[in-house]
């Protein structure tokens, strides 16, 4: 049902995770400005390098399933791309990313001919390679971003991109880079596209509604999903004139969240449980808690007996801390484990108690009275 990983001795917050094709690596920054790479052998998990570069803590990474490159962005307003020599030792490639302020989010598109680094610079950077040099240059998205760009993701047709921001609102982007792409088609959030072209915004809330952590395409595009400070979960659907529907719920603000079928998906934050909604026509529906454990109850103990045996060890009275559940404090990161965002089978999620979980819905699925993933 759920899988629980820990690397090495360290209880490290985990700030991000990527994995590898085959998803026998796995990259994670140990909330400091080191990337660990971890390869799977047999049943344990052996640290195979540690990348270095950075000079401050990572903020995100992304590794590229078919070319194999690894992103990585900092506090220190770096990006780098980590190639794997034939020796097995990872090399870096410059990328010009031209700020001032933080780098805090990386996502390679689709086909990974370019990637996107969102920034405290209130922009976000499209990077893509360029030979003659042997670098990676970048082109600047900038108005209307009026705060830092807190997450970014791209659509399935490699053009359009989706930015979250701390100004509270969500806008849909082009992405388009002439020097490397035929010009694209239109789609149904828009037909002209040149680079930076807003194509849809969408506030919070019209008081406000606090910084949006999180944003997710689904696997047809046609959606954005976005989680915010207010605890709420968004989803807008382009073919049905962009209205945009809200759940405000009753947990804990989410981090993260991401599509696992064209109608549901995972959202996960500081309750420290993932959690199972749908959207059906004009609702969000909330369909499951996925994580169900329950912790072991101490034997009753009568105020006496438990007053004597304090007093015996010498010691003070301390309050539980351990939650009912296996993630112990907020979960930072979800990535999809197994399958795609139309169909998905496993996903991980990392976090700040600094383990990391594989989920599996189809065990999940059957575990759950009545609940049903479409």
């Amino acid at each position: 049902m759920a899988q629980t990983l820990t690397f090495g001795d360290s209880c490290a917050p985990i700030t991000c995770h990527a994995w590898n094709k085959d998803r026998s690596q796995i990259a994670f920054s140990p909330n400091n400005n080191e990337v660990h790479i971890y390869k799977k052998e047999g049943n344990d998990w052996k640290q195979t390098n540690n990348l270095v570069e950075h000079d401050l803590r990572v903020m995100g990474i992304d590794w590229a399933p078919n070319t194999n490159r690894i992103v990585t962005c900092s506090v220190d307003r770096n990006a780098y791309v980590w190639t794997q020599g034939d020796d097995g030792k990872w090399a870096t490639t410059l990328v010009l990313l031209r700020i001032n302020r933080a780098a805090t989010c990386v996502k390679w598109s689709p086909m990974e001919n370019k990637f996107a680094v969102g920034s405290g610079a209130r922009l976000i950077s499209i990077c893509y390679f360029e030979k003659e040099n042997n670098w990676w240059v970048s082109k600047h998205i900038k108005k209307p971003i009026r705060s830092t760009v807190t997450s970014i993701d791209w659509h399935p047709n490699n053009i359009l991109l989706v930015a979250g921001s701390a100004d509270f609102k969500v806008r849909v982007f082009s992405a388009y880079i002439k020097d490397i792409e035929d010009q694209p088609g239109p789609n149904v959030w828009g037909s002209k596209l040149p680079l930076g072209q807003l194509l849809a915004e969408f506030p919070n809330s019209p008081s406000g509604g606090g910084w949006v952590h999180s944003v997710s395409f689904s696997a047809d595009g046609n959606k954005v999903a976005r989680v915010a400070h207010d605890s709420s979960i968004n989803v807008t659907d382009a073919t049905k004139g962009r209205a945009v529907i809200k759940l405000k719920t009753e947990y804990l603000p989410f981090l993260g969240c991401s599509w696992i079928t064209n109608n549901s998906l995972i959202v996960a934050g500081h309750s420290c449980i993932p959690l199972l909604y749908c959207h059906d026509g004009d609702d969000i529906k909330y369909v499951a808690k996925l994580d169900n454990t329950q912790r072991k109850e101490s034997g009753g103990l009568s105020a006496m007996k438990k007053y004597q045996s304090l007093d015996r060890h010498a010691r003070i009275e301390t309050s539980d801390t351990f939650l009912d559940s296996i993630h112990q404090n907020a979960i930072s990161c979800i990535n999809i484990y197994k399958g795609t965002k139309s169909h998905t089978n496993k996903f991980s999620t990392s976090g700040l108690d600094g383990q990391l979980v594989i989920w599996d819905l189809d065990t999940l699925e059957r575990s759950f009275e009545g609940v049903k993933i479409v």
